[in-house]
């Protein structure tokens, strides 16, 4: 007990005190606060960020009755029930945030916020300020983008700086209205840059960040610890719907040249080289490619009469630079080429049997019905098996099998009939109603060459070319260790 009582004894003064903190009277100094709050950066940046609310109609069948599905049970009921199954109009609200670009009004804000609407509100200051019916200016869903306009004047307009140059580990600030709570924000840094491939827009190059994004958020700002808006707010992955560290923005690089577009010309204008890209460059292919690297873009086809085409691209090519600019994947190629205006001039260096070529080609118009058209799902990577093709089966394709398949008139091949699922053929992808194009770069006409140039087939590996109705062109490396 006595060690106890001494514990809680005072003390004994010393000579020398520790140091304290000297305040001003009316707060924190100005040095201090500068490095330990971000609010006179959340100070000029959030009157530039608005919340969004559009209301739209959507027209569907009201929920029936699962009783009256039974067709027995109809016998009694009769078809009164089918009053349930008519169609009704409900409205539904979207909620998003937004930014202001100008003083007189224009806004920029993601299009799924705004897709369909049938109006728009803005509001400022942060839900409790002015509200305004905003006009949808334009949209561009490839890139997630859409551009509003309301009549007002004096706005506070966002600085922009240049997104390119940003660098992981930046720290960055997410300005929006998460789950319609209020103006909210979020810190975190650059995870990454030119992220893409997820299959959320057609033209991914985003930035990816740590800092929370949620339901509310999107179409609201990413800027830097400066206050300079550097990207849009678009998306997050998530297993819970919930944000788990994983969000994403659009560059405004990116959102600029398309509200740029926008504004001036009532839509998005993009080049057209007509190749296509459709699956990742993986060694496997590299290596049958003679390739140094996997960096660059490897074309699966050429579209005939398209500029790529007049300018002598071939099935094989593998892109590595862009009027001197290297291109590291396909994603990037697609985005490059997108960003430029049709009938730009372009110099195109590529690797052809292991030799350098350079293409000149004048890029053309993407068609309107580009975004419209089946999108197509990446190709599965290839496996790591060990037979060759055991367990394929080909048959002769016909006319008639053409158009059952809805198989491109100007494809040629050997249908696959067949895929053992344990074969190494299924795991590197191929499946029942491809059709095998090319082996190791031999046209294949019919059934029996296709049978002829597998058995000749020498190597490791075998490249197959293939057509399939889930992907389109591309290529297919099967291991070809193990002979029949």
């Amino acid at each position: 007990m006595a060690g106890l009582s001494a514990a809680r004894q005072a003390p004994a003064a010393s000579s020398n005190p520790p140091p304290t903190l000297k305040f001003e009277e009316q707060g924190i100094s100005q040095d201090l606060r500068a490095r330990t709050s971000f609010a006179p950066v959340i100070k000029k940046v959030s009157p530039s960020i608005v919340n969004i609310y559009s209301t739209m109609t959507i027209r569907g069948n009201q929920m029936r009755n699962p009783v009256l599905e039974d067709p027995f049970l109809r016998r009694f009921f009769g078809d009164d029930g089918e009053e349930n199954a008519r169609p009704r109009a409900r409205k539904a609200q979207s909620l998003g945030s937004g930014v202001i670009i100008s003083p007189n009004g224009y806004i920029l804000t993601a299009n799924h916020v705004v897709e369909g609407a049938d109006k728009v509100k803005v509001s400022l200051g942060g839900g409790e300020g002015t509200e305004f019916d905003a006009k949808i200016i334009g949209a561009d869903p490839p890139t997630d983008i859409a551009v509003l306009k309301i009549e007002a004047k004096d706005l506070p307009a966002i600085t922009i700086t240049d997104s390119d140059k940003l660098e992981v580990g930046d720290m960055v600030l997410a300005v929006g209205n998460p789950f319609d709570v209020g103006r909210t924000v979020t810190m975190g840094i650059v995870s990454a840059t030119s992220r893409g491939g997820f299959g959320i827009n057609a033209y991914e190059d985003f930035i990816q960040t740590d800092a929370a994004i949620n339901p509310g958020n999107s179409g609201g700002g990413l800027v830097d610890a400066e206050g300079r808006l550097i990207g849009i707010n678009t998306a997050i992955l998530s297993g819970s719907g919930g944000f788990q560290g994983v969000g994403f923005a659009v560059p405004i690089n990116l959102a600029r040249y398309v509200m740029d577009q926008i504004t001036k010309e009532g839509k998005v204008s993009r080049g057209y080289l007509g190749v296509h890209l459709e699956q990742s460059l993986t060694p496997a292919l590299a290596r049958k490619f003679n390739l140094p690297n996997t960096t660059g873009a490897l074309v699966t086809e050429v579209e005939p009469n398209s500029p790529a085409s007049k300018a002598g691209f071939k099935e094989g090519d593998f892109v590595t630079d862009v009027n001197d600019k290297k291109v590291s994947d396909m994603r990037q190629l697609r985005l490059m080429v997108a960003q430029m205006a049709p009938g730009t001039k372009v110099n195109v260096k590529v690797l052809r049997e292991s030799k350098e070529r350079t293409l000149n080609v004048v890029l053309g118009k993407m068609p309107e019905d580009m975004f419209t058209r089946n999108e197509r799902q990446p190709s599965h990577e290839p496996g790591e098996g060990v037979d060759a093709l055991d367990g394929v089966e080909v048959v002769d394709l016909d006319s008639r099998t053409k158009r059952q398949l809805s198989v491109p008139g100007n494809v040629q091949g050997a249908l696959v009939s067949g895929v053992d699922p344990d074969s190494n053929a299924a795991e590197a992808g191929l499946r029942q109603g491809d059709v095998i194009v090319e082996i190791d770069k031999h046209a294949v006409p019919n059934a029996q060459q296709a049978v002829n140039l597998s058995d000749q087939s020498k190597g490791q590996e075998i490249l197959l070319r293939v057509w399939s109705p889930r992907i389109g062109m591309h290529y297919v490396t099967v291991d070809n260790r193990k002979k029949k």
